[in-house]
C-alpha cells in the first residue's frame, strides 16, 4: 500500500504543488491548509507520516506537533519552515519534530528526508525510549556513554539522555565509532540515506542540540568538530 502523508500547509500554492509531487511520486497524500484541520485529519485517520508548515494561522505547525507528541502520538513529522536561524530550527526539535525542511526547497529533498523517517519507522525506530528496560547484554558503551540500542535509551553516566529518533541514530553512530572522526558524506548517508551537500545546515544544527543534550554542567565535550571534514566522539 502507498504510504500516507498528511501535509499542512497554509500557502495554497506550495500545497497544491507539493500534494501533486507526492502524488506522483506514489504516496496517498490528504491536504489541510491550517493546524486545526490538521489535528482533526491525524485523529480520524493517523498517516504514515506528517509535513507540517511552521508558519501557520491559529494553530501552527510546532503546536500540531506538541499537541501529537504529548497524546503519545510517535508518527514522524517533518517541518516545513522559512525560518533559517538556528534557534528556529531547534524549537521545532523542542517540539518533537523529527526533521525539518528550509524553504525554499527542492522536492527531491523532501522525498529523500520521507523515505529516511519512513525507514527508520518500518525498522522500529519510532519506539517511545520509555517504552522498555534495557535489554541486558546488549548494550554499547563509549566515552562514559552507555546506550541500549533495542530499549532505543542512552545514558551519560547515571544520567538517563532524552534524545529523538534522529539524535539517537547519530549518537549510536558517533558511539560505535568512538575515535574515528567520521566525515560529513559518510553520516548523512547513514542517518538520513541522502547527502545533502555541503550547504546544508542540518548536520551542524542535530549535532549542536545533541551537545546541549550530552554536555550538562561540568561535563566535558564529547562531539569535538574536525573542521572541514566531519565529527568524531573522544574524551579529551
Amino acid at each position: 500500500m502507498a504510504p500516507t502523508v498528511l501535509l499542512a500547509e497554509d500557502d495554497r500554492a506550495i500545497r497544491h504543488a507539493l500534494e501533486r509531487a507526492l502524488t506522483l511520486e506514489g504516496y496517498a497524500v490528504t491536504a489541510v491548509a491550517d493546524g486545526v484541520e490538521a489535528l482533526a485529519q491525524a485523529h480520524r485517520t493517523p498517516p504514515d507520516v506528517l509535513v507540517l508548515d511552521v508558519m501557520m494561522p491559529g494553530i501552527d505547525g510546532l503546536q500540531v506537533c506538541r499537541v501529537l507528541r504529548a497524546e503519545g502520538d510517535r508518527t514522524p513529522i517533518l517541518m516545513l519552515t522559512a525560518l533559517v536561524e538556528t534557534a528556529d530550527r531547534i524549537a521545532g526539535l523542542d517540539a518533537g519534530a523529527d526533521d525539518y525542511v528550509v524553504k525554499p526547497f527542492d522536492v527531491e529533498e523532501v522525498f529523500a528526508r520521507l523515505r529516511a523517517l519512513l525507514r527508520r519507522t518500518a525498522n522500529g525506530a519510532a519506539m517511545d525510549v520509555r517504552e522498555k528496560p534495557p535489554v541486558p547484554g546488549r548494550q554499547i558503551e563509549a566515552a562514559g556513554l552507555r546506550m541500549d540500542p533495542q530499549a532505543r535509551r542512552a545514558w551519560r553516566g547515571g544520567r538517563e539522555l532524552e534524545l529523538t529518533r534522529t539524535e539517537f541514530e547519530l549518537l549510536e553512530l558517533l558511539v560505535r565509532n568512538e575515535g574515528i572522526v567520521l566525515d560529513h558524506s559518510t553520516i548523512y548517508d547513514r542517518i538520513w540515506g541522502y547527502d545533502f551537500g555541503p550547504g546544508s545546515k542540518n548536520l551542524a544544527v542535530y549535532v549542536g542540540y545533541l551537545r546541549r543534550k550530552l554536555d550538562g554542567p561540568g561535563a566535558a565535550p564529547l562531539i569535538h568538530t574536525v573542521r572541514g571534514v566531519g565529527y568524531v566522539l573522544r574524551e579529551d
